[in-house]
C-alpha cells in the first residue's frame, strides 16, 4: 500500500476572544502553522476578529457557542433555560448537568444557533464554511439533533465529530481530562448517525484533545498523526475522492493559538478564563509555526488547507 497523503485542516479555535488571541490566530496562520479558524461570535473581540480575517483571507467557520457568556439571541437575554441567574450561560459543566436533568428547552438552542449563524453572516459577509461547537456542545444529546437541522436548513456543510484514535493510551492526559474526554468521544461517535441522516460531512479523522496546551510537542502531534493515518479514511464519514491511486486521509487538527490573554480583557462576556490568560496557548502558537513541524509536514506528505479545500 503506498503512504497515505493527509489532507489537514488546522483550525484555530476561539477567534475573537480578546486581542491577544486574534493577534496571535493571525500571526499563525501568516507562519503557515494554521489553516482554518472557528469564530466565538458572541466574543468581546468579535469584530476585530472577523474584520482581520477580511484582511488576510483566512477561511473562517462558527464556533456555536452555547456554555461562555451571553446569548446572541436578544429574546433569550432576560429569561431562557440557557443562563443562570445572572444571565451567562451555565459552563462547561453547567450546560450539560442542566441537559441531563432535562431543564434546557431545545427550541431555545435552535433560536441560539441562528442568531449565531446571523450575526456571523453579518461579521463576515458570508455563511460559515463550517461550523463546531464550543466546549464540543454541538455532540450532546438532544443538542446534536437541533444543531444538524440548523446546518442543514443553511447549507453549511462540514462539522467536526470529535472522535481521536489514540486517545486511550496517553499517559499524560489527567484522569479528570480523560474522563471528559471519553465522554466527548461517546457523544461523538453517537452523533455520526444523526449528522449522517442530515448529510453533514466531516474530515476522516480528528486530532486535538491529545495535543492541547502544553501536550502540543512536535513528538506528540507525530504520534497522533500517525494514530490518524492509520485509522485512516472509513466507512462512517463522507470526504471527497482523490483523483490520483493515493488514498487520501482528510483530517482536522483542533489547536488553540494566542498570546495570553491580559486580566478583564477579553472573554465572552465575564472575563477571560484561566486557560486564556496561561502561557498555555502561546506555546501552542510556537509549536505550530515551528519550522520543524512544517518539515515534518512535507515528510510526511501532509496538505493543510481549509473546510473549504475538501
Amino acid at each position: 500500500m503506498p503512504q497515505p497523503r493527509m489532507m489537514l485542516v488546522v483550525t484555530g479555535d476561539d477567534f475573537g476572544y480578546c486581542p491577544r488571541r486574534n493577534q496571535g490566530i493571525v500571526d499563525c496562520f501568516q507562519a503557515g502553522g494554521i489553516s482554518n479558524v472557528s469564530l466565538l461570535v458572541n466574543a468581546s473581540a468579535a469584530k476585530e476578529a472577523a474584520d482581520l480575517a477580511k484582511r488576510h483571507s483566512i477561511p473562517t467557520g462558527l464556533h456555536a457557542n452555547l456554555s461562555e457568556g451571553i446569548p446572541v439571541c436578544q429574546s433569550l437575554q432576560q429569561v431562557s433555560t440557557l443562563i443562570n441567574q445572572r444571565g451567562f450561560f451555565r459552563g462547561k459543566m453547567g450546560f450539560r448537568q442542566a441537559l441531563e436533568r432535562g431543564q434546557l428547552s431545545m427550541k431555545q438552542v435552535e433560536l441560539e444557533l441562528r442568531a449565531q449563524v446571523r450575526l456571523f453572516r453579518e461579521l463576515t459577509g458570508h455563511l460559515p464554511h463550517h461550523m463546531d461547537g464550543h466546549q464540543h456542545v454541538h455532540v450532546l444529546p438532544e443538542v446534536r439533533e437541533v444543531f444538524a437541522q440548523v446546518l442543514s436548513d443553511l447549507r453549511i456543510p462540514y462539522t467536526r465529530v470529535p472522535v481521536e484514535a489514540g486517545l486511550h493510551s496517553c499517559p499524560w492526559i489527567p484522569a479528570h481530562l480523560q474522563r471528559f474526554y471519553t465522554q466527548v468521544e461517546k457523544d461523538a461517535l453517537d452523533s455520526i448517525p444523526v449528522f449522517t441522516r442530515y448529510g453533514i460531512r466531516w474530515p476522516d479523522v480528528y486530532v486535538g484533545l491529545t495535543t492541547m496546551g502544553q501536550n502540543m510537542s512536535i513528538p506528540n502531534l507525530q504520534r497522533a498523526f500517525s494514530h490518524a493515518l492509520a485509522a485512516g479514511p472509513s466507512g462512517t464519514t463522507s470526504s471527497s475522492a482523490s483523483d490520483s491511486n493515493q488514498p487520501v486521509v482528510t483530517a482536522e487538527l483542533m489547536v488553540h493559538p494566542g498570546y495570553p490573554s491580559q486580566p478583564q480583557e477579553g472573554g465572552c462576556g465575564e472575563g477571560p478564563d484561566d486557560f486564556s490568560q496561561s502561557g498555555d496557548r502561546q506555546h501552542e502558537l510556537c509549536v505550530l509555526r515551528h519550522p520543524s513541524l512544517l518539515a515534518l509536514y512535507r515528510q510526511e506528505k501532509v496538505q493543510l488547507c481549509a473546510f473549504k479545500d475538501l
